[in-house]
């Protein structure tokens, strides 16, 4: 047990070859892959998310300590496969058609895999027929919109209308945010959930998967 809570210090504090060193430690003690991954990786980005979302940390230290998170689940990843470790939910994230930013939607996707969350990022600059088709190929439970300007968030509402008359609907749900986005236009849009940040976005997610 103190292996996996100095996983979960080490992640928080970013250190990526203590983290690496630590998991193997683990593997080689026999100790299950998910507690490695709930109680060391999760656990350490979960403590980060809740100093992002009250401000004792920012964007640079949650990015070293999602580095550290991935350093280590990438360790585990062939056992995790192997072993058919049940994913908490699949999640598509991406930055909507004509908008080029990413850092506000790569951390949220670092937050939603540190919470043991599989995402596929589609990236930027991304059109609504690829969020529908890469939901369709991983079987995604939510699409994730991201914003950072005025003049692209309004095609949010397209993206929702492209995945309705896709027939996925009713099964997908959206969620949205960025800095000009608010609760009203996700509301107005039609999106079931909105996060003012990276941190929010992971209990946006557990809500809406009820998990």
């Amino acid at each position: 047990m103190e292996l996996l809570q100095e996983i979960a210090v080490r992640v928080e504090e970013g250190r990526q070859n203590d983290v690496k060193s630590l998991v193997e430690t683990c593997i080689e003690r026999g100790i299950s892959v998910s507690d490695i991954l709930n109680d060391g990786l999760v656990a350490g980005m979960s403590s980060i998310g809740v100093k992002f979302r009250e401000n004792e940390v920012f964007v640079p230290e949650v990015l070293v300590a999602a580095r550290a998170m991935k350093a280590g689940l990438e360790i585990i990843k062939p056992i995790l496969l192997r072993e058919k470790v049940q994913s908490r939910g699949t999640i598509v994230m991406g930055t909507v058609l004509g908008d080029l930013h990413d850092i506000g939607k790569n951390i949220v996707c670092y937050m939603l895999q540190g919470a043991g969350y599989d995402v596929v990022d589609i990236g930027i600059d991304a059109p609504g027929e690829k969020f529908v088709e890469a939901a369709k190929e991983s079987g995604a439970q939510i699409i994730g919109l991201s914003s950072l300007l005025t003049t692209t968030m309004v095609y949010m509402k397209e993206v929702i209308g492209t995945l309705r008359a896709s027939g996925l609907g009713d099964r997908v749900k959206v969620m949205v945010g960025g800095a000009p986005v608010t609760q009203a236009f996700a509301d107005e849009i039609g999106a079931h959930g909105y996060a003012s940040d990276a941190a929010s976005a992971v209990d946006v997610v557990r809500r809406l998967l009820g998990n």
